[in-house]
């Protein structure tokens, strides 16, 4: 009896060597996995995912109808949920979701980061944007930026810059010969991220339609975090929803009010922009405000410093924004960027709307030589860490 207790257990320790070697091997069997030349990273902290649509309607002639308006939206929910209130990501111009999930050299973007810290994340692509449809006899015509433009304004800037700050630019990822230039591996991926986009207005109207549609569909409170041409969309769907948003962290949001700016001049031209202050669209003003003209924008008599410009701001006493006053924001700012010449011009505005804007110079808290693409360079990791300690200092 003993002898065959001992062959059974002898069988067992066998079966299980086995079963440890041939999930050994199969885990570093190079069939059927990517090659090393192919980036993946841990998905650990993901408890469940899906996707979905918000916001749209049908167009067209009766029998031709089509659907328009429609948002991707990518939801992402944490293995334990440890804040009660999701963070929705709004993209920039002629990019899509895709920023939040991997950088272009690989490593886990922003989504990841704050699914570790424990919050259900929602990440969009814009209504005819990316895996959102367009329907071009309807949205109107599309743009897209070349390689030399994302060189010069986004990659490149130490040596094409042509703003005071650009030479001060130290975080981009690519390495060698090409650093951030057509043939960086890093750059190519990046060029690859970026996407065609609607050249005239409609773009603000379809995703004020689909952001109002989204935040009804969550139905609890939401942190905005917003980047470049997001910022306008985060203000609209804040004032459009007041009660949905408990916060906004806002990356280089557009800008600046009223007047483009000749970013290598510092000086203003006449092209108008964001002429409600913050958006393109009406807002909430207190007293009421029919015409932007009403808002009596005014330019400051000198900059606060020799590499930024002055900035609009409406003559007293201000209207103010009475549906974002009770919205905490923090709006920060890349040291070598070239939103750095008109940055601040935003929160100003917003402080003398009554909204509480905390406006930061990046290199202030200590992250140095980030460009616009913030979310892309080195120190995105750290960039993320500090937006989350901001959540936990501002938001209850």
């Amino acid at each position: 009896m003993k002898s065959m207790i001992d062959k059974i257990k002898l069988v067992t320790l066998a079966a299980v060597v086995l079963g440890v070697s041939f999930a050994t091997s199969a885990q570093t069997n190079s069939k059927g996995l990517p090659p090393s030349s192919i980036p993946t990273f841990s998905t650990e902290d993901i408890a469940r995912t899906g996707f979905f649509y918000a916001g749209g309607k049908y167009v067209g002639a009766p029998g031709k109808e089509v659907m328009d308006g429609a948002e991707y939206v990518e939801v992402m929910v944490p293995k334990k949920i440890r804040h009660p209130y999701p963070i929705v990501i709004f993209h920039g111009a002629g990019q899509t979701g895709t920023d939040w999930l991997q950088t272009p050299d690989g490593r886990a973007g922003w989504a990841y980061l704050f699914l570790k810290a424990g919050y259900t994340i929602y990440m969009v692509d814009y209504p005819a944007r990316g895996r959102s449809a367009y329907v071009p006899e309807v949205d109107g015509p599309l743009t897209i930026r070349t390689a030399p433009n994302l060189e010069q304004v986004f990659t490149d800037i130490g040596a094409q810059g042509d703003w005071p700050n650009a030479k001060k630019f130290t975080q981009w990822p690519g390495d060698g010969p090409n650093k951030g230039k057509m043939g960086d591996p890093v750059f190519d991926n990046f060029a690859k991220t970026q996407v065609q986009f609607l050249a005239g207005g409609k773009q603000a109207q379809l995703n004020l339609d689909a952001h109002v549609a989204l935040l009804d569909m969550i139905g609890t409170p939401v942190i905005l975090l917003t980047h470049s041409q997001g910022g306008e969309f985060g203000w609209q769907v804040a004032d459009a929803r007041p009660k949905l948003v408990k916060a906004i962290i806002t990356a280089e949001p557009a800008g600046p009010p009223i007047h483009g700016v000749n970013i290598a001049k510092l000086a203003y031209n006449q092209n108008p922009n964001l002429s409600w202050g913050v958006t393109s669209l009406p807002m909430h003003y207190d007293p009421p405000v029919n015409d932007p003209a009403e808002l009596q924008p005014v330019l400051e008599e000198k900059s606060e410093g020799p590499d930024v410009v002055p900035c609009y701001l409406q003559k007293e006493p201000a209207h103010k924004l009475a549906n974002l006053k009770d919205i905490p924001v923090l709006d920060v700012s890349g040291e070598a960027s070239y939103h750095r010449v008109f940055d601040s011009c935003i929160a100003k505005w917003l402080n003398q709307a009554g909204v509480k804007t905390e406006f930061v110079k990046m290199e202030g808290a200590g992250l140095t030589g980030n460009d616009h693409q913030m979310m892309m360079d080195k120190n995105s990791d750290a960039i993320a860490r500090y937006f989350l300690s901001w959540i936990d200092k501002h938001v209850r």
